[in-house]
This record gives structure tokens, sequence and C-alpha cells, in this order.
């Protein structure tokens, strides 16, 4: 248990180091969002570049790992969105919903994570998650929301629109240029090489800090009752890792490593996406904003007992 701590320890004092230096105002309104800014487009295209440009085939080609950690999304999402919608749930309230109970946070908390727990292997797995959790489970939630609300849009604008939107997405962009790059065999200079690795250097901790930041902004409160923000946070704590672990495990019979891997990626808490979906589509936030506070705290417990049954690296 004490190395689990050790793993634990350095990631969330990151995150208390954000959500401290907001609350007592030595950050201003505009932090979280800029240190945002600066990690989805510099540090973290940085990170998921460098690493898939050195990546080999081999490390790449992982169909396992990708339909059980891809499955696991894919059934906690529909599940909860057919679970809101029974509700009474609007199509795009639903949609923010199901999102918030199946998107792991794998860019911010998944790469410190990750490779504190299982070393630099989990690089190149870690990269892919985030591929799919930031273009197919995103662009899918996106995908509903428009049809929630614009059902008159032609199906093929609509399309395009998803399309140009992923296309511009820098988290999507750059790791498919660094896997060109490496199929390619173009060498990479070394003061390209070393930009890379301070960039990349700073990613982690960035967004550590900025989730922190993130989660001490005070909202506005509603009368939304909290059982809602509950509920998708057991899912995405409980439910969607366990289901992990069985495809992981029980149906695609991955080494023990990887499954260690795709249960802890899987068990992350929310990442902040569904929140910036519900503001840019002007729709009720609170619930998404509650889950990711509640699925941040309660994953401090999940995942480090997690972390003490699938033998994180000693």
């Amino acid at each position: 248990m004490l190395s689990t701590l050790e793993i634990l320890l350095p990631v969330f004092a990151l995150i208390f180091a954000g959500f401290a230096c907001r609350r007592r105002g030595l950050f201003g309104p505009h932090a979280a969002s800029e240190l945002n800014r600066f990690v989805v487009w510099l540090a973290l295209p940085a990170l998921l570049f460098h690493t898939m440009a050195h990546a080999t085939w081999a490390q790449l080609y992982q169909p396992a790992f990708i339909a059980a950690f891809s499955a696991a999304c894919a059934v906690t999402f529909l599940l909860m969105l057919a679970s809101r919608l029974v509700a009474g749930r609007h199509l795009a309230d639903a949609s923010i919903d199901a999102i918030a109970a199946a998107y792991p946070n794998t860019g911010y908390l998944g790469f410190p994570l990750c490779l504190i727990a299982f070393g630099t292997s989990s690089l190149t797995p870690t990269t892919i998650a985030t591929i799919i959790v930031a273009c197919v489970l995103f662009a899918s939630a996106i995908v509903l929301i428009e049809i929630g609300l614009q059902t008159e849009r032609a199906p093929h604008k609509l399309g395009l629109k998803v399309i140009a939107s992923l296309a511009r997405n820098p988290l999507i962009f750059s790791p498919l240029a660094g896997v060109a790059v490496a199929a390619a065999h173009v060498p990479i200079a070394g003061s390209v090489e070393t930009l890379l690795k301070l960039l990349s250097g700073a990613a982690s901790p960035c967004a550590l800090v900025s989730l922190g930041a993130f989660l001490a902004e005070k909202r506005a409160a509603t009368d939304t009752p909290p059982r809602g923000a509950w509920m998708l946070t057991g899912v995405k704590l409980v439910v969607q890792p366990a289901l992990s672990w069985w495809l992981a495990a029980r149906v695609f019979a991955m080494p023990s490593s990887l499954v260690g891997m795709t249960v802890v990626l899987a068990a992350l808490p929310t990442g902040t996406g569904p929140y910036m979906l519900a503001e840019f589509y002007r729709r009720e936030g609170q619930i998404a904003s509650r889950t990711i506070l509640l699925s941040t705290l309660g994953s401090l417990v999940t995942l480090s007992v997690l972390l003490a049954y699938v033998g994180p690296a000693r």
C-alpha cells in the first residue's frame, strides 16, 4: 500500500497545488483556461508526437488492447445514454451525462500515473487510449449533441462539421503525424528532439496543475439533484474499470501488465471534456462538473486499491 501511495502522491499533490493556488488567489481567474491551452496546443501534442514518432509497429499493433479499452468506453457510454434518455433527459444532456461516465482523463492523469506505475512501456498504450477517447468517444458525443440540438441539419453536413472539428484537434493530429514520421523513417533533428522533450516534460505537471485550478473554480449552484453526479461517478470509477478488466483478462486474455494498464486507464476519473461540451453548447453543466470533482476525489481511493492489485512497476 505504501508503494501505491508513493505512485499517487506526486500526481494528486500537483492537482492539490493547482487547487490551492487558485483558491488562495495566487492564480488568476483565467489560470486554468490558459494552462489548459498550453497543454492542449503545445505540451501534450509534443508528447504524443514524440511518443508515436519513436514507436515501432510492434508497439503500435495492439488490437486486443484497442478492442478491450474501446469496448469498455463504448458499452459504458451507451448504457448511460440509454439510462439517461429513459429518465427523461434531452438527447444533448443525456449525451453529456453519458460521456461524463465514460470519459477517462487519459491525457492529463493517464500519462504521469502510468509512467510512474508501469514505466515507459505505458506511453504507447496511453497514447492510443488518448486517441480513442479524444477522437472516437468525444466525436460520438458531439454527433449526438448536434443531432439533439439541430435535427433539421442534413446528415452529410453534420458529418463534415464533425470531421473538420476533429481535423483541427491537436490531440488527434499530433500522434497521427508522429505515426507518419515513424512510418516514413524520417530522422528528427537534434534541436527538434530537444524541443519536443522540453515540451513533453511540461505536459504532465502543467496538466495536473490546470486540473486542480479547474476544480477550484466556484460555479453557480443549481437545483440539480446531486444523485445524478453520484451515479455517474460510481459508473466511472467502478463499472467501467470492472468491464475493462473482464474484457482484457477474460475475453482477450491479454498479458497481466497490459491488463493492468487497461484497467488503470479505464479507472481514471472523468476528464474536463464533458464540462467543456456543456459550456460550448450552453447546456446545464452542473452534473458534469460535479462528476469531474467527485470522480477525481474518489479515484484517490479506487486507484489506490487497483494499483495494489495490478502490480505496478517496483
